[in-house]
């Protein structure tokens, strides 16, 4: 027996589908959902044509979305906001609203705005890696030098005692200060080395919980957008 899912009109991506077959119906697949994505897809595959007023409320509901990113959107940047604002006073069908071409060429503007700040997120990663290569080096040279001066302060300790030993000593003083001078280098380089992979698996692991925070943010701004589009569409678009 067929799934009701497997009557869809257009394909869902693999995730969306495998969740899918996990709910009885499309009603309850849709008040259950805490992915707003699937959701405005879904609206997007199945309300109206395109520019049609069918579709108003999809582009209320987007917009609605969309403005969950406004606070991040740097100072004196418009063009995100003016471009959902033109959308929505075409939704809401107002006197003198805009035509589909001038919401179009908002978006683009949009786009464009957009497009500039990946960039700079780009340039500051890239930054961000080279000063932590800088660290790194430094770091690593810091060390380097800890142990030279290591080594340097056991050899001149066993020249000391050298000196004041008797001559029939020196050859054993000198074997001392060789083996204390080894021990010293291998020491060193050995918390050099213990510094370095902490060093890394501090990063790996700061990584990690960055990793899951966005995940964490990205999980509860979905499900904010899923109780946004079922503000505008209680019943799931068919």
């Amino acid at each position: 027996m067929k799934h009701w899912s497997d009557k869809l009109t257009y394909s869902p991506c693999a995730e969306a589908l495998t969740w899918l077959k996990t709910q009885p119906d499309a009603q309850t697949a849709w008040n259950e959902s805490e992915r707003g994505d699937w959701m405005l897809y879904h609206a997007g595959k199945l309300a109206g044509e395109p520019g049609s007023d069918a579709r108003r409320p999809l582009v209320l509901a987007a917009c609605e979305c969309a403005r969950l990113v406004l606070p991040h959107v740097k100072a004196g940047e418009n063009r995100p906001l003016l471009a959902i604002e033109t959308a929505e006073r075409w939704a809401r069908g107002e006197t003198n609203a805009p035509t589909l071409q001038e919401v179009r060429h908002a978006t683009y503007a949009a786009d464009a705005a957009a497009a500039a700040t990946y960039a700079a997120y780009a340039a500051a990663d890239a930054a961000d890696a080279a000063d932590a290569a800088a660290a790194a080096a430094a770091a690593t040279y810091a060390a380097d030098a800890a142990a030279a001066a290591a080594a340097a302060t056991y050899a001149a300790a066993a020249a000391a005692a050298a000196t004041y030993a008797a001559y029939a000593a020196t050859y054993a003083a000198d074997a001392a200060a060789a083996a204390a001078a080894a021990y010293a280098d291998a020491a060193a380089y050995a918390a050099t080395y213990a510094a370095t992979y902490a060093a890394y698996g501090a990063t790996y692991a700061a990584a990690d919980a960055a990793d899951a925070a966005d995940a964490a943010a990205r999980a509860k701004a979905l499900a904010i957008c899923a109780d946004i589009v079922r503000k505008h569409y209680q019943k799931v678009p068919t």
